[in-house]
């Protein structure tokens, strides 16, 4: 890899900026695509290019990156007459950061083959300060070989990456990751508004779910942000809200119960609909108290 190395990154929300912002540190010759063309500006003013269409983006790129959306996203810029797709050369490699189901990164890598180019599905876990650090942790599905030769443009974004077989095996290990999360977090808020109303200190609780027994990182990350209402996006309630879509869409596919998601989907849904989608994912908790007629942080007389 040198500074001739052609990138092309599509798709500049928190967390496409971001990595797009560290393939721009680390030399490569980057150009980038995304549908609001003003979240380009920062990026250009520091050396990148823009185009105007995504077969544009990628027309002269070694490596194609996106991280879009959802799979309605997916149809806009990759696969449109005017998409990646169209316009990715011969021997590029491509890669889709993006947490969609496998079947949509199996229709990818049928497009990718017939133009003779490279795919890799291969979604993140972190949020926007792992993105800002390039501390993302990467999952990532397709051909030995071609994840082989995108390594060095991942590790300039990612602190390690995970090749866990053919391709969709990288789009599943993200939905199994998101399903995690989102029982994890449905739990935590449980766990919280119970202690809300047994009239226990939420925060002298969170210090006990430090303890190696209860340890997580969701648990240290999210709750102290519920305990504060602190709820500024590093990870939006409507993405885990797609997320959960998609895992029990692959859940239905392959006839597995997943009775947690049904709970934690359903919550999620309410918290969405209660219109605070754009907030962080521990908004979720909000859904439920209002189910508790509760709120974390008030001083509740408990019983127990």
């Amino acid at each position: 890899m040198t500074s001739a190395t052609g990138v092309a990154f599509l798709g500049l929300g928190r967390m496409g900026s971001a990595m797009a912002r560290n393939l721009l540190g680390r030399g490569f010759s980057l150009t980038v695509w995304n549908r609001t063309a003003a979240a380009c500006a920062p990026l250009v003013s520091d050396g990148a290019r823009t185009a105007a269409t995504p077969a544009q983006a990628v027309r002269d790129a070694d490596f194609v990156l996106y991280s879009l959306g959802d799979d309605a996203a997916i149809e806009r810029v990759v696969l449109a007459p005017d998409g990646v797709v169209a316009g990715v050369r011969t021997g590029a490699v491509v890669v889709n950061l993006s947490t969609v189901h496998p079947a949509t990164s199996r229709r990818e890598r049928a497009a990718y083959d017939a133009k003779g180019a490279g795919f890799l599905d291969a979604p993140v876990f972190g949020s926007r300060p792992e993105a800002e650090a390039a501390g993302l942790w990467i999952m990532v599905g397709g051909e030995r070989e071609i994840y082989d030769r995108a390594r060095p443009v991942l590790a300039a974004i990612s602190a390690s990456t995970h090749y866990m077989g053919g391709t969709g095996k990288g789009a599943s290990t993200g939905l199994i990751g998101s399903l995690v999360v989102a029982l994890q977090l449905q739990a935590l808020s449980e766990g919280l508004i119970l202690a809300q109303k047994a009239g226990l200190d939420t925060q002298s609780v969170l210090e006990i779910l430090a303890l190696p027994d209860f340890r997580s990182p969701i648990f240290s990350g999210m709750g102290s942000g519920m305990v504060s209402r602190d709820f500024s996006c590093v990870f939006s309630l409507e993405h885990l809200h797609k997320d959960t879509n998609q895992i029990a869409r692959l859940a239905d596919d392959l006839v597995v119960p997943v009775p947690g998601l049904a709970a934690a989907r359903e919550t999620i849904k309410s918290a969405v609909c209660n219109g605070w989608g754009e907030e962080n994912a521990s908004a979720v908790v909000k859904a439920l108290e209002l189910q508790a007629n509760v709120r974390l942080g008030e001083t509740v007389r408990g019983d127990g």
